[in-house]
């Protein structure tokens, strides 16, 4: 294992053996000359020969610190007035050039370092340094160290110096004086203009954010794309997301969302744990006017739909521009930019998406369902509710808080749902935690446990003054599938095994007991001690339905007993949002079946056949479906009522790429789609977005006549060598939300 001393020695090593002449700055390259005047103070008139050192220019290496510190792709490395990017933890490389030869025996010269953000910085809060420049390297662990590599063989007044920030330094922009001295004589010279840019660690093994697996680092800091899941657990929906960290305006906007919009005091800038609860309410607007703002109806004007938005840039860099929150966002843009700004300074963050999760009000630990007597849900007094899929980010940190060192994945969420602390934040919650049950641990443990572990519970509600039927518990339906993205791959992990034991093992069930046991709410300590009815009946969902085909929806009831039963079931379709929110009625139908017991005819069926014209006027912008069954035996007390979600996917779109990509040359592409339905698209458009591409290309195609195809073509150059991806939208007034993207290497 490579260590940050290990690495003061690597640099050290690269120079020992060669001539520095090759590294001096040349006309052109990133280097900055400190002038004379407002940037020069001397402190005491130079009256002898052998005065203090003057400082003429100092040298970024914005290369050689962009390649070891892997901060190149930042655009303000390359900007025509760069700012250096550099991690903490590691050495930085500068090139002094001095107006005479550097003597370490009698000259004295040290770095004055101050965060730009304050205007108290003193040494008591790590908010100031200075740092004497010596002869040899110490660890960068816990504190800043500056040593002399060597000095230039040609210009012998040239001098190589190794900076380190301390592992633990405060995230966030730098800046520094140089102080020279000789004996009583002094002077000072100032880089402010230049300031520095100091991240979180992923590579320092002693910094609380470290990954130790490259592959790792690669996925979870330094790329920028990936993918997330939405749809419902039956019927997952992948979608790409463009994260752009690295982009114009990210990292700059990151720090602004830290520290002017949640403005999180800046001794506590240094903790990930601290930052990455700070950021999960930045991310949103209720509180302090944060980046996104919600919306889950099925009306965005004034904005744009959650749907359309390809990727974190534009969100980002339209807060900039505007000052104001950016409409609109759900649940899975609230994770891409959080990912986006985690990822920019250094936290390793991931997206993460969970089926069936749920959200508990009243921290019962139970989801709690009244079903009336036409088998609907009584949303008027609903205050849980059952996501069809929910999407929020890990990031990855030791819990010393938690008396963890070993690093793990913690929960964050920005999507306003519950106040923690008085605010719409979330976590971090350990990961491990959730799984076992430790619901007291913070932050916010309980709220993630039940997103994952609730059980689901119908009652039956006969009215205000009449007691109600408590019907069916189903310890399985939250939770369902949990996944990301895989690690160097475009496909999906489940890892729901690290949330949660397998549902109905031992296991599983001692882990919510304990849970139950440490909740102080008098519902779940009911619930406890309740013993519950259990039965099931079978919904039978066609697959890889497209919409605007037509599908068919069934329940099957199985006679296990000895004895002939007659059932009155109602069957019933209504859309749903993506939040468990029932919206319009599509069809139910209501019948009755005598269910024979003899084997071979004990399996009846009710069921109902929906076309594009029976459910296209109704059907929500995400194309899920509620299936909901309540069925009472005739001549028994006996009820059943059961749910389960359906989507009907959209098509495809299909990419060509006309020309081989290649660094620095026009590539000409087609996107196409097919239109599914019985009817003519209006006002249609291809939104398309890439890292190859500065901004979201919309190119519109008007009119897409029924079961026709439309294409269009487009030209990118890529930036950069190595794998990228492009992604694409098509929206109109009938069929949203239909998407697809295309990776190619350079």
């Amino acid at each position: 294992m490579t260590d940050c001393f290990g690495l003061c020695r690597l640099f050290e090593r690269e120079h020992s053996s060669g001539k520095m002449g090759n590294d001096l700055p040349k006309p052109n390259e990133n280097y900055v000359v400190v002038p004379t005047g407002d940037n020069m103070i001397r402190r005491t008139p130079n009256t002898t020969g052998m005065g203090p050192l003057n400082l003429e220019w100092i040298n970024y290496c914005f290369v050689k610190n962009g390649q070891k510190h892997r901060t190149d792709k930042y655009y303000c490395m390359y900007d025509r007035n760069p700012t250096l990017v550099v991690r903490r933890g590691f050495p930085v490389c500068f090139y002094l050039k001095f107006d005479r030869e550097f003597d370490m025996a009698n000259d004295s010269v040290s770095f004055m370092f101050k965060l730009a953000e304050t205007g108290d910085a003193n040494f008591g809060n790590n908010t100031m340094a200075a740092v004497p420049l010596k002869d040899n390297p110490s660890n960068g662990n816990g504190h800043w160290s500056a040593y002399v590599m060597s000095t230039d063989d040609v210009d012998p007044n040239v001098v190589s110096v190794r900076i380190t920030p301390p592992n633990n330094c405060i995230v966030g922009q730098w800046i520094f004086d140089i102080d020279t001295r000789t004996g009583q004589e002094a002077a000072l010279f100032s880089a402010k203009g230049n300031p520095i840019y100091i991240l979180f660690n992923p590579w320092c093994p002693t910094d609380e954010v470290y990954i130790k697996d490259e592959e790792l680092r690669d996925e979870y800091v330094l790329s920028e794309e990936g993918l997330m899941w939405r749809g419902s657990h039956s019927r997952q929906k992948e979608v790409m997301w463009k994260y752009g960290q690295f982009q114009k305006n990210m990292l700059e906007s990151s720090f602004l969302l830290l520290l002017k919009i949640r403005r999180l005091a800046l001794i506590h800038c240094s903790d990930p744990i601290k930052v990455s609860r700070s950021l999960s309410a930045a991310v949103n607007a209720p509180d302090e006017l944060g980046v996104v703002q919600g919306n889950w109806t099925e009306d965005f004007s004034g904005g744009t739909a959650p749907i359309n938005w390809l990727g974190s840039v534009d969100i980002l860099n339209q807060f900039i521009k505007t000052k104001k929150p950016v409409k609109y966002g759900q649940c899975w843009v609230y994770a891409g930019v959080l990912t986006t700004v985690c990822r920019a300074i250094g936290i390793p963050c991931r997206p993460v998406t969970a089926y069936c999760a749920a959200h508990d009000t009243q921290n019962s630990l139970t989801i709690d369902y009244l079903v009336d007597d036409e088998g609907k849900i009584i949303e008027e007094l609903q205050t849980d509710s059952i996501w069809n899929y929910h999407v929020w980010n890990e990031v990855w940190m030791a819990r010393p808080d938690l008396n963890i060192l070993d690093r793990s994945w913690q929960v964050i969420d920005a999507t306003p749902q519950e106040l923690s602390e008085g605010q719409f934040k979330c976590g971090p919650a350990s990961v491990t935690a959730v799984k076992n049950g430790d619901i007291r641990a913070p932050y916010d443990t309980a709220f993630v446990y039940s997103e994952v572990n609730a059980d689901k519970v119908y009652w039956r509600y006969y009215g205000i003054s009449q007691p109600m039927k408590l019907l069916r518990k189903d310890t399985e339906a939250i939770g369902k599938l949990i996944c990301t993205k895989a690690v160097g791959k475009w496909e999906q992990e489940n890892i729901t095994d690290n949330y949660k034991y397998p549902e109905k093992s031992t296991e599983e069930r001692i882990t919510m007991h304990k849970a139950l046991k440490q909740n102080n709410s008098i519902f779940s300590r009911y619930y406890l001690n309740e013993d519950f009815n259990e039965i099931k009946f079978d919904f039978e969902l066609v697959d890889d339905i497209i919409v605007g085909e037509n599908f068919r929806v069934a329940v099957r009831i199985t006679n296990k007993g000895h004895k002939d039963y007659t059932v009155n079931v109602i069957l019933r379709v209504d859309t749903v949002d993506y939040t468990g929110k029932n919206g319009s009625l599509v069809t139910k139908v209501e019948q009755q079946k005598v269910v024979l017991h003899d084997p071979g005819s004990n399996v009846e069926f009710v069921q109902t056949a929906l076309t594009y014209f029976d459910y296209g006027n109704d059907v929500k912008s995400q194309n899920v479906f509620n299936i909901s069954c309540l069925a009472s035996v005739v001549d028994t007390d006996y009820e059943y009522f059961g749910q389960d979600d359906f989507r009907v996917r959209k098509p495809d779109i299909e990419f060509e790429m006309h020309d081989k990509p290649a660094m620095s040359r026009e590539v000409r592409a087609t996107v196409k789609f097919r239109n599914p339905l019985p009817l003519s698209l209006k006002d249609g458009k291809f939104l398309i977005a890439g890292s190859s591409l500065p901004k979201t290309l919309e190119i519109k195609v008007g009119k897409v006549s029924a079961k026709k195809t439309t294409s269009v073509s487009f030209k990118f150059t890529p930036q950069f060598t190595g794998k990228q991806v492009i992604s694409a939208k098509f929206t109109s007034k009938q069929l949203q939300d239909v998407d697809g993207y295309l990776q190619f290497m350079v």
